[in-house]
């Protein structure tokens, strides 16, 4: 699955960012500049992804 980041403009001017094919808190570091650049944020909705870890990080906790 290809990554992507969603920036959704409504009528009132509200912003949200929406990443796509992220695991894990990847997804935090690739949309943190357009967030810093949208202004202070009200809120954040962790998807399901967040929690899950990518395989490298799995396999370096199960190498230690």
């Amino acid at each position: 699955m290809s990554q992507t980041i969603e920036v959704v403009v409504a009528p009132n001017g509200e912003t949200r960012v929406e990443t796509k094919g992220f695991s894990g808190a990847s997804c935090r570091a690739a949309s943190e500049f357009i967030e810093r650049a949208l202004g202070t944020s009200t809120g954040e909705r962790l998807k399901p992804e967040f929690y899950q870890t990518t395989r490298t990080q799995q396999h370096l906790q199960e190498g230690s």
